[in-house]
């Protein structure tokens, strides 16, 4: 029985429509730079917002009105939701889907109860993907919310709770290798501290890493083929996240060896919480060969916490297109919607209008960007910008030729550089045109 009876699949119906339940800008098939838009996009439908979210926030109780959750709680609950989150899948057309693994199944009273819900549920995930062709861009465990992880999970001051994370980790991983995920995520909510006064933080840095190497291992035990990524957070929950940003990350990565086996999961509200815009998360990672996906959402500027609204912003999805396309596109990653309706959007129907916004946001997006490249004029500004660099004394530079005695004589022998304006309102200008 269908959960949206009087909503059909989701159609292209261009710029001009006016039906709030179809695309007027995501048309997938449609080719951008010799691949179809569903291809460069990869969208990806979050199961724990988008089912398990209720519209509570600190000061409030749930709003949200889920029909197919009336009367029902635990286990019944959680297969209750599976069908339904299909059918939100099916009819918007998005491929993918990510999951926690303690939002598609609830908590046990222990380890082995909770992975035996866990197992039930896969079952029809696993059923549900094979009726949809819906795809598992990647899964990850829930090591933040429950009171075990109060002081972090492999990052904890007790070995026992780092035990107990591995082993949720383990049934994830062997989960999303069942599923046929593409990758597999970790996020550090609780990683980090709340004061240096309790805390040993080279000792909890340290363990962290053993952590991941274990996972790096494991994922080969089992032949699990998926990328592995890690996902950069500055605050919230705790004071410090000790992944805070990407910069954050790749040092973390490189000192403990595990450069090879990740890459980064980027987030815009966490960009934001950073004090990064997206589109500087997204250079850092790229400039490293570590951009891996993006969890597509914004935040308010107006408040301080991680709001996980749907991206709307033109200009941010445009961005964050320009650097997917600078970096070679999506691989194993994808534009995955880690967002939320918003308290006041309640209906069943607004889960739609959310992901219907965000597909054709990051649709225009990816439009304009391909449109700016083709132009050249923005890509052409920025090598005339760095022409010094291409040859002569610059290119010498880059070379290693010279050091700080040759480089003493050529400042003697040219004399002060010309200095040239960055343009930046000229640049902001012709942006706009496309916008």
């Amino acid at each position: 029985m269908s959960a949206f009876p009087d909503i059909a699949k989701i159609a292209y119906e261009g710029p001009q429509s006016k039906n709030p339940l179809a695309f007027k800008h995501y048309k997938a098939d449609e080719v951008i730079e010799g691949k179809t838009m569903r291809d460069h996009l990869r969208f990806s439908v979050v199961y724990w917002h988008t089912m398990c979210g209720n519209g509570t926030d600190m000061f409030g109780w749930g709003t949200a009105q889920r029909p197919w959750e009336a009367g029902l709680s635990g286990l019944d609950l959680a297969k209750a939701r599976v069908p339904v989150f299909f059918e939100i899948c099916e009819k918007l057309d998005a491929p993918y889907y990510a999951f926690h693994d303690r939002d598609v199944a609830p908590h046990g009273a222990s380890l082995r109860e909770s992975n035996k819900w866990f197992d039930t549920i896969v079952k029809l995930l696993k059923a549900q993907q094979k009726k949809t062709g819906v795809k598992l861009l990647w899964g990850t465990a829930q090591l933040f919310a429950h009171p075990r992880y109060a002081h972090g999970a492999a990052t904890s001051c007790d070995a026992n709770a780092f035990a107990y994370a591995a082993a949720q980790v383990k049934k994830a991983l062997e989960v999303t290798h069942e599923l046929g995920g593409e990758g597999y995520t970790f996020w550090g909510g609780r990683e980090g501290y709340s004061s240096l006064w309790n805390t040993d933080m080279k000792r909890e840095l340290e363990h962290l890493a053993k952590f991941l190497h274990m996972a790096v291992a494991y994922k080969k035990e089992i032949g699990f083929k998926g990328q592995f990524y890690i996902e950069p957070k500055p605050k919230e929950p705790t004071k410090h996240q000790y992944d805070s940003d990407a910069a954050a990350c790749l040092n973390f990565l490189r000192e403990y060896d595990l450069i090879d086996h990740l890459k980064l999961n980027l987030e815009t509200n966490h960009a934001t919480l950073a004090g990064h815009s997206m589109q500087h998360e997204m250079d850092v990672a790229g400039a490293a060969g570590a951009l891996g996906s993006i969890d597509a959402n914004t935040g308010d500027l107006m408040l301080g916490w991680d709001t996980d609204q749907f991206p709307t912003d033109i200009y941010l999805t445009t961005q964050c297109m320009l650097s997917v396309l600078k970096y070679g596109g999506f691989t194993t990653g994808g534009v995955n919607f880690d967002a939320k309706v918003r308290r006041e959007s309640f209906e069943p129907v607004d889960l739609f209008h959310a992901h219907i916004g965000g597909m054709d946001a990051f649709a225009r997006g990816l439009k304009i960007a391909a449109a700016i490249r083709a132009d050249g004029r923005l890509d052409a500004f920025v090598k005339n910008r760095y022409r010094t660099w291409d040859s002569g004394i610059g290119a010498d530079i880059e070379a290693g030729k010279v050091g700080f005695k040759q480089l003493e004589a050529h400042a003697l022998k040219f004399g002060e550089p010309k200095l040239e304006s960055g343009r930046q309102e000229f640049l902001e200008n012709l942006i706009n045109e496309f916008i």
